[in-house]
């Protein structure tokens, strides 16, 4: 059975989608079959790998389809030119979802849940690119998951967001996914000539347990800026490129987690 992996920050601008992008990008070039699902209105995973459409025609199903149960989710799912990544793609219809899945009551957190286990088995690996914030959506992603993945920008106010995050998922815990387990926060955008990021840093590692942060930092470099504007992951826009070798180190950690 395939692990659900949701990318996670209520914060935006902290590389949450870079990552989706990119470690969905690198596990499916080591093997793995991967499913990125764009679970953000604004569908930068999308738009990220190389699907530019923004019209419904253009994209006659996507996840706004499947998280209101008008398709099955499987004829969603659109293959991606690049190795063993497929994509369940977003637009901007997806925000009208925050407000019509309110007619589900009880079960308004639970349709995405519920639409993943029906393809589960048919991936490896599924990444959901969760959108920035703690409403009816994003609950949707977090208790659709096995296990969440917190990018995390080195700055004073992330710390403050990661603590909202950490009690948003304890009550997801006594509420609707019991067995959803933190596996990691991952350092993006670092620079260690900054003293606050060095800071940040030191304050995670001191703070959480010791097997929470990643052992892979995720370094400011213009490549991994570069790449979304080709519509291409970074192992593929520039392999030989800081950014890319970092993501593929990121990827062979979470390997290593979900395996334990």
């Amino acid at each position: 059975m395939g692990h659900i992996i949701t990318i996670a920050n209520q914060k935006g601008g902290v590389a949450k989608t870079t990552t989706a992008i990119n470690l969905s990008a690198a596990l499916g070039k080591m093997g793995k079959r991967v499913l990125i699902a764009d679970l953000d209105p604004q569908g930068n995973s999308t738009t990220g790998y190389g699907i530019r459409a923004t019209e419904k025609k253009e994209l006659p199903l996507t996840t706004y389809d499947v998280i209101m149960g008008l398709c099955r989710p499987g004829e969603s799912v659109i293959q991606t030119k690049f190795e063993n990544v497929w994509l369940m793609p977003a637009t901007q219809e997806l925000a009208e979802s925050e407000i019509r899945l309110l007619k589900f009551e009880q079960q308004k957190t639970l349709q995405l849940r519920k639409a993943l286990m029906q393809i589960k088995d048919d991936y490896d690996i599924i990444i959901i690119d969760a959108l920035p914030s703690l409403g009816v959506l994003a609950l949707n992603t977090l208790v659709a998951c096995d296990s969440l993945i917190i990018p995390m920008q080195c700055e004073p106010y992330s710390l403050e967001g990661v603590a909202e995050l950490f009690a948003t998922i304890k009550r997801v815990k006594k509420s609707t996914n019991k067995n959803l387990t933190i596996m990691g926060i991952v350092f993006t955008m670092t620079d260690k000539r900054l003293m606050i990021n060095r800071d940040v840093m030191k304050t995670i590692r001191r703070e959480f347990p010791v097997d929470i942060p990643f052992n892979t930092e995720i370094p400011r470099n213009v490549k991994i800026a570069e790449a979304p504007s080709h519509g291409e992951p970074i192992i593929y826009y520039a392999p030989d490129s800081k950014g890319a070798e970092a993501y593929v180190r990121l990827s062979k950690e979470v390997l290593k987690r979900i395996n334990k």
